[in-house]
């Protein structure tokens, strides 16, 4: 049974050794794409969290074929797909809960020539508008109906057709969403305005091992060559670079020393670099980041000694998912920060929770929040409260971690969701966290 809440002793200093897990966000577009190809696809460090967990079982309903070979490893063979599972309550209830399922569309209506599709779920972290995904499906020939009394949507195509997409936004799962239709679809697409993260480069390079034809992949404009069929391969995820910043978080909100083992450094862009400026010292050994114990972090300055502003961008900006640890930590650095969270307009308003642990936080609008760092002259104490979502939730669990006292994290699923045995891992290294 699920349990509910986090009970969790603060002021503990951490040491060993982190893995991050599988990267939640490639599994998602990953397990969707099994969906493109009649033969076995063995896909191997899927997290195991519940997004994932839920999408598989969705994938298991349509009639996909799951075979689990180890802990992080399984194969899917999806020769036959159960149309009418797509119109079941069960499906409907499952899709629900899980924004990921919104990239079932593209492969479907590839495979199928249609999709019914519930209004996802997922973070309530602002407005998610799905109108990317459809705008681009739409211009390969796709037709979209929304039910209003239902929240749900209809998409059909007899022949998805390749056309050039100006993308709106840039959006992650809408370019994916849009690729996995076009690499079936007839003739060549052009996505321009893509985006280029690296779990939306591994989903390319698995689908041209596949057979797809995409060439500029890693960049902004994406070229496919539409083919007739794809055959199986074998994929290998990403390791996760939000819990590879997270822990770096972690550290430095703890003053621990900490190894984050098997990093992918590679793929990491400016996280890294990122926390160097909240004061942090990351040394690379290999593809294992190194994170020294310190008595402080101070904050950099502009180069003119105005105040740092840390803001999120489409990759290869810093990830809006790690917003949420860099304002954490900066509460118990020294120095001011400004954090414009430019993406998301709830993303911040977890910060009345680190104002009530005694945090100096000015939250300016929905979108900025200026942290004063008081160089842990006052420290955060433990409190009880709710985990709004994925990311803040985490930061929560750290920020408790660095408190005085002991705090109550309530609704953990939310950090399950995306989060593997989080408080296994951390314990394993010194934590005291407790489901109670």
């Amino acid at each position: 049974m699920q349990t509910d809440s986090f009970k969790v002793t603060g002021g503990l200093k951490l040491k060993g050794n982190l893995e991050p897990q599988g990267a939640k966000n490639e599994a998602l577009q990953i397990l969707c794409a099994v969906l493109l190809t009649r033969e076995p696809v063995t896909i191997s460090n899927i997290p195991n969290i519940l997004d994932v967990t839920r999408l598989i079982e969705l994938l298991n309903g349509l009639g996909c074929k799951v075979e689990k070979i180890n802990a992080d490893t399984y194969r899917f063979t999806s020769s036959q797909i159960d149309q009418h599972y797509l119109e079941s309550d069960e499906f409907d209830k499952k899709a629900k809960a899980i924004r990921g399922s919104v990239m079932l569309i593209g492969p479907l209506l590839a495979r199928l020539g249609k999709m019914y599709l519930p209004k996802p779920g997922g973070d309530k972290i602002g407005r998610r508008r799905l109108d990317t995904h459809f705008t681009g499906l739409d211009k390969l020939g796709a037709k979209v109906e929304y039910d209003a009394s239902k929240a749900r949507y209809f998409v059909a195509a007899d022949q998805l057709e390749g056309a050039y997409i100006l993308m709106d936004e840039i959006s992650v799962t809408g370019t994916a969403n849009i690729v996995m239709g076009a690499v079936l679809a007839k003739g060549i697409t052009t996505i321009y305005n893509a985006a280029c993260e690296p779990y939306l480069q591994q989903l390319c390079k698995m689908l041209s091992r596949m057979g797809a034809n995409i060439k500029g992949i890693g960049s902004n404009l994406l070229t496919i060559e539409g083919v007739s069929s794809l055959k199986g391969t074998d994929h290998r995820i990403l390791p996760d670079m939000i819990e590879v910043g997270s822990f770096i978080g972690l550290a430095a909100m703890t003053q621990s020393e900490i190894t984050i083992k098997n990093a992918g450094i590679q793929d990491l862009g400016l996280i890294p670099d990122v926390f160097r400026k909240m004061g942090v010292t990351v040394n690379e050994q290999g593809d294992d980041l190194f994170i020294p114990a310190k008595d402080e972090y101070e904050i950099s300055t502009f180069m003119d000694g105005s105040i740092l502003t840390i803001y999120d961008s489409p990759w290869p900006g810093f990830t809006p998912d790690l917003m949420s640890i860099v304002l954490v930590l900066a509460t118990q650095s020294k120095g001011s920060v400004l954090i414009h969270q430019k993406m998301f307009e709830s993303r911040l308003f977890f910060v009345d929770k680190l104002i009530d642990m005694g945090a100096q936080i000015i939250l300016c609008d929905p979108h900025r929040a200026t942290v004063i760092g008081l160089n842990r002259k006052l420290p955060l104490r433990g409190i009880e409260m709710s985990s709004p979502d994925i990311r803040a939730g985490v930061a929560l669990l750290f920020a408790a971690m660095s408190a005085q006292g002991t705090s109550i994290i309530k609704n953990i699923n939310q950090i399950d969701r995306g989060y593997q045995n989080i408080d296994g891992r951390l314990n394993a290294v010194g934590a005291q966290i407790e489901r109670v």
